[in-house]
């Protein structure tokens, strides 16, 4: 069975050339939306993707370049499709989703729970879910901004998905190197210091057989001024499909 990614966008939050960086994985046929954010319904819309045409959403962490279009998404499943969306994330993102996120959208007489708009998915942190044959997914906290919960995914075992995060040199060692990861999609901040992303300068000094599986994503609109400046890496294409597993 083979599992696929395409990113729907690969801009930073500031981005205006590219989308917000989110992602449809295919596996088989089942479709999961890996993050949702302010432009991610008009980034579906343009590939011809429907809401209804998504078996669930999995969420990373709270930014609205990655649930801004979660509202959206809500709605056009209860008014136009008729049915409740699944919604899969860590465990601890329930409460600040709903109540810092999606509470002030969303409610409206009897709905005022996060599961009234969706069938909620809890994953353990740290432990493999199996969202559907040949698709699973383990959450890894992951550090990006202080006192704000932000996780990446370890998808089948072998491809990272690094959501936001700051520059974790070892981890992404032990990924490789103890536990057999063989494709890595990270995010990346064109101009140094890296603050709540690991920049290029950073991912520059990874080995060389780590550089040789990462690709970047989640970049400024500056980004076609640094082809050819990122060592052995290289820039993910917004709308092309990869095969990940």
């Amino acid at each position: 069975m083979t599992t696929s990614i395409t990113m729907i966008g690969t801009g930073s939050a500031f981005a205006k050339r590219y989308y917000n960086n989110n992602a449809i994985i295919d596996a088989d046929s089942f479709r999961l939306l890996l993050d949702c954010g302010i432009t991610g319904p008009a980034a579906l819309h343009q590939l011809g993707i429907r809401f209804g045409d998504l078996d669930a959403v999995l969420v990373s962490h709270t930014h609205g370049d990655h649930v801004g279009g979660l509202e959206e998404l809500a709605f056009q499943m209860m008014f136009v499709h008729q049915r409740k969306p699944v919604l899969y994330l860590p465990q601890p993102l329930r409460e600040p989703l709903w109540e810092h996120t999606l509470k002030g959208g969303l409610t409206q007489g009897p709905l005022q729970s996060l599961d009234d708009f969706f069938d909620v998915r809890e994953m353990p942190v740290g432990e493999p879910t199996t969202i559907a044959p040949g698709l699973v997914v383990e959450p890894i906290q992951t550090e990006h901004i202080e006192g704000r919960l932000s996780y990446s995914f370890l998808i089948n075992g072998t491809f990272f998905y690094s959501a936001d995060m700051k520059f974790n040199p070892e981890l992404l060692q032990q990924l490789v190197d103890e536990r057999g990861v063989q494709l890595i999609f990270h995010d990346c901040q064109l101009i140094a210091p890296g603050v709540v992303h690991a920049c290029i300068d950073e991912l520059l000094t990874l080995p060389e057989h780590i550089q040789a599986i990462t690709k970047l994503m989640h970049y400024g609109d500056t980004m076609p001024d640094f082809i050819g400046r990122t060592g052995s890496m290289s820039f993910i294409e917004q709308g092309k499909t990869y095969e990940v597993t």
